[in-house]
């Protein structure tokens, strides 16, 4: 229950606004408040005012809040001091415990932390005058142990910090960055197995793409049907609140072979683009609230670099690279289909500057192109790598991946035209063609013409149940598809640089 008169805090930011923001909620909680924008100011608050607490921020003009913390000490040592910082440093932490930092928010810190930490803070403070006060010298030595155990204890959690902070900052590629954050999660938490799933809002599933254990990192592929592994997933994306499981007991429905389990969101532009999972499955050891908040502050860096990629535009090659790493990933299941992209955008791209496209639609092929297939991560490896025809079940299922691949592309939140273009390449002109059934101009004219390179590259191409189509064929099945199939503008041009030798 609130005190009838409660302490007095000061501020020292020269962020205004935090000052500001801090003024009006602690007033309102009835503590006394007192603001200042640098550490100068701070001392002279100091000379005339009685201050409880006071809450700091390391880099500040005239006098940081390091300088200011050590002035505080000289003048009252019992004035707890905590301190704020977005670039948290373990030098500048051991150097400054013994001049009275008691703890450590890492911006940005939101206001319900600030008053957990500063009721800590209170408390403690009041005990520890008590003690000095009223105590024995024992009871006295028992308080000033459990405060350098948690002193210790944040050390080492700045020490842990500062390292997910300096691994995540060292990483460049997307696809680079999945990898070594799994084996960050094995090597943060001693689980036996960790996995990165991208999520298919359309089938409201979760596709596992990479796992890592002891022996490793392994590329996975997509099952049937949902587990119960999967729908444990799927609740934390509706949620989009980590999941900690630390004893399995099969409530849930998780197998009792996963002894303790964790999955954590991954954001991108405030979006859940994929999870990570966490899973122990032998020995004594326990997933820990810890364990939690290392992974979700692991993931929310992770989530910053991507944004900031994407701020100054790195973003653009860097998901190409990512996504195009897994249409490899698809290619390597099939031997008949690699490199298949790759040719379907360079052909693609020659009939796009015959019909004088300009170079930001010529940009758009080059990655719609690329990852035109990247939807077949969804379907599972029989029918996939089916030998022989598919019946009309399979067909159907294969039929699935232009949607799912848009909808990947479309998470991303970057590239409209793209997703539009990954989700028609299999519209027919006539209107026969899916998922949508789109017809003439209905259809991207983009996708119109990636469709043309997807079919000559497609039966062109060795399969496990027929040998090479011959030339002349293949152009005469292109021919035949005009006003049915392709559009009959694009055909004649293709056509035309066929027989140029232009496209072979």
């Amino acid at each position: 229950m609130a005190k009838d008169k409660k302490e007095t805090i000061l501020f020292v930011d020269d962020e205004e606004s935090i000052l500001r923001i801090a003024d009006k909620f602690f007033s309102k909680k009835g503590y006394g408040v007192l603001t200042a924008t640098n550490g100068c100011e701070a001392l002279q608050i100091l000379e005339k005012k009685k201050i409880d607490c006071c809450f700091a921020d390391i880099n500040m003009p005239e006098m940081d809040g390091l300088e200011f913390a050590e002035h505080i000490r000289t003048i009252d040592n019992t004035i707890p001091v905590i301190v704020m910082t977005g670039y948290p440093s373990l030098d500048n932490t051991i150097s400054t415990l013994k001049n009275g930092v008691v703890d450590f928010l890492i911006k940005p810190v939101d206001l319900k932390k600030m008053e957990w930490s500063l009721e800590r803070v209170l408390r403690e403070r009041r005990l520890f005058e008590e003690n000095l006060l009223l105590k024995k010298e024992l009871e006295k030595k028992t308080a000033l142990e459990k405060l350098n155990r948690e002193l210790c204890c944040k050390v080492e959690e700045l020490y842990v910090l500062n390292k997910i902070m300096s691994d995540v900052s060292r990483i460049r590629t997307g696809f680079d960055m999945y990898g070594r954050i799994l084996d960050m999660v094995m090597e943060l938490t001693h689980a036996d197995e960790s996995s990165f799933y991208v999520i298919n809002e359309t089938e409201k599933r979760a596709l596992k793409v990479l796992s890592s254990t002891s022996t490793g990192s392994v590329i996975c592929g997509n099952s049937d049907a949902m587990n119960p592994v999967e729908e444990l997933i799927m609740e934390t994306v509706s949620d989009e609140i980590p999941l900690l499981i630390p004893e399995n007991k099969g409530a849930r429905g998780l197998p009792l072979e996963i002894l303790s389990f964790m999955v954590i969101p991954l954001k991108i532009q405030e979006k859940v683009f994929g999870v990570l999972t966490a899973s122990i499955k032998k020995g004594d050891s326990r997933f820990t609230e810890k364990d939690l908040y290392y992974l979700s502050f692991m993931t929310q860096r992770a989530s910053y670099l991507i944004e900031n990629f994407a701020l100054y535009e790195h973003i653009n090659q860097d998901l190409i690279s990512t996504l195009e790493a897994f249409v490899k990933t698809i290619e390597a299941r099939d031997p008949y289909t690699q490199k298949h992209s790759s040719r379907v955008t360079a052909i693609a791209v020659i009939l796009a500057k015959a019909l004088d496209c300009s170079e930001e639609e010529i940009e758009v092929l080059n990655i719609a192109g690329l990852l035109h297939d990247i939807g077949k991560i969804g379907i599972r490896d029989d029918i996939l790598l089916k030998p022989g025809s598919l019946n009309n079940e399979e067909f159907d299922k294969i039929k699935e991946h232009p949607v799912i691949g848009s909808e990947i592309v479309k998470k991303l939140g970057l590239w409209d035209r793209e997703q539009k273009i990954v989700r028609h390449h299999h519209e027919n002109f006539d209107g026969t063609g899916y998922p949508d059934g789109l017809k003439k101009d209905e259809i991207p004219f983009l996708a119109r013409i990636l469709s043309i390179a997807d079919v000559y590259d497609a039966i062109g191409s060795i399969r496990t149940y027929r040998g090479k189509m011959e030339s002349e064929k293949i152009l005469e099945t292109i021919k035949k598809g005009a006003g049915t199939q392709f559009d009959p503008s694009i055909v004649e041009v293709f056509l035309k640089l066929c027989g140029e030798g232009k496209i072979s």
